[in-house]
């Protein structure tokens, strides 16, 4: 009563279930693991598993998504769209590809993003609307003046625009423009490779005679403007407006300005800001940073000195009255930082680090008078009665130091494999 049904044993007319199908033999080793190895799952996985699996590689292969892969998303949707159909399934387990071939008879299955929307709703995926072209991302080299104070320039591009003498149909008239007979116009042909006994490879590929358009026009039909192309050069310049407080890394978009393809919304242009050095300033979010060189007098006596805004204004920064600034100190002054983009008069902090410059040398004198203003000098504590002690000069650092040092420790660690050598015993109390 169920022989007819797929997977219930089969009837002699053979419908496809384990009774086989007229014209269709199971070579001796066909491949039937294939679909389940490009999903991922076992072969006994059911249809949860199987929606599991393609949900996951379907979001991660997707065309429209970043690192998509368009060849291995009709893959995975080729491999579902079988394996989650019990009919088609059961003739992939029993013959593999080649039976279902078939099976199909030349007919075509779902587009891959239909499959995709149909499993997530239509949302997430491609939109039903014409594709959307690529985008072309430039690169602009912006000082940090630039991004204090703003600018704009300009930035020349050559994309391709949709011929105005055919609409896009590439022919002097779109009657003109036939099918292509050797895809039937798909554009592509599918073709099907024996690669070893039982096994068939399917193959896709870009029609050789149309160039994957589908269509054919015959020379002297083809447009006089755009010779059959589509497309013309078309050369524009965009004015780069960089408002006051962008930030390196930044993307200013031109909607629809790059390439214009027949069938393809155009893509974008993106402009992305890099901002080069500046010699006095290094930027932190809404904050500049600067390092300001000072003498011992200015660290003890109190700092004077100007410095020039990005915006070319000269600014007087002082210390307060009595106040020593410490090596390294970082004392800030508000307002003078980076705009905030959108909101150019609220501005962050200007930093300024201090490196304290001290003498080489102090002449006896010298140093009389800064006891005399600063206070005595600290002298060392005494040792205790019996000891002796060693006097050691304090020399600067040098490289040469480290490195005799070094090589001096290596030396003593290869003398400690020496047979004989005396060794040096701790003096017992």
């Amino acid at each position: 009563m169920f022989g007819g049904f797929p997977g219930m044993g089969g009837m002699p007319g053979g419908m496809p279930g384990m009774g086989g199908m007229p014209g269709m033999r199971r070579g001796p080793a066909a491949d039937t693991t294939m679909l389940y190895k490009t999903l991922g799952v076992s072969k006994d996985a059911d249809s949860g598993q199987l929606k599991k699996a393609y949900r996951k590689l379907s979001l991660k292969y997707h065309p429209d998504k970043p690192g998509g892969d368009e060849e291995k998303f009709k893959e995975i949707t080729h491999a579902f769209e079988v394996l989650s159909d019990d009919e088609k399934r059961n003739i992939y387990d029993e013959y593999g590809e080649e039976g279902l071939s078939q099976h199909q008879s030349g007919g075509g299955g779902m587009d891959p993003t239909d499959v995709f929307a149909a499993m997530f709703g239509g949302g997430g995926g491609r939109s039903r609307g014409p594709r959307k072209g690529d985008d072309v991302v430039h690169r602009l080299n912006v000082s940090l003046n630039d991004l204090y104070n703003g600018r704009t320039s300009k930035l020349a591009i050559v994309r391709n625009r949709v011929c105005s003498g055919c609409n896009g149909c590439g022919a002097k008239d779109p009657k003109l423009v036939t099918t292509c007979r050797s895809c039937n116009g798909e554009g592509v042909k599918i073709h099907h490779m024996q690669i070893a006994p039982g096994m068939v490879q399917r193959v896709q590929a870009e029609c050789n005679v149309c160039g994957g358009v589908g269509s054919a026009i015959a020379p002297l039909d083809k447009c006089t403007k755009c010779g059959g192309d589509k497309v013309v050069k078309d050369r524009k310049v965009l004015e780069v407006h960089i408002a006051p407080g962008m930030q390196s890394g930044q993307k200013i978009t031109f909607t629809g300005e790059a390439n214009d393809n027949p069938g393809l919304v155009p893509g974008d242009v993106v402009v992305i800001l890099e901002q080069t050095e500046h010699p006095s300033f290094v930027r932190k979010g809404s904050n500049l940073i600067m390092v300001k060189e000072i003498s011992l007098v200015d660290a003890l006596c109190g700092v004077s000195f100007t410095v020039q805004q990005l915006d070319g204004r000269f600014l007087h920064i002082q210390s307060a009255p009595g106040a020593t600034i410490k090596p390294d100190s970082i004392k800030s002054v508000p307002n003078e930082g980076m705009p905030t983009w959108k909101r150019p008069y609220d501005k962050g902090y200007l930093f300024v680090r201090f490196k304290v410059n001290f003498p080489t040398n102090v002449s006896a004198r010298q140093a009389h008078a800064l006891v005399a203003v600063l206070g005595p000098q600290t002298r060392p504590d005494a040792p205790p009665d019996g000891f002796e002690v060693e006097e050691c000069p304090l020399l600067d650092f040098s490289e040469e130091h480290a490195r005799q040092t070094q090589n001096g420790g290596e030396a003593y660690d290869e003398d400690d494999g020496e047979e004989g050598r005396p060794r040096v015993q701790c003096a017992q109390s």
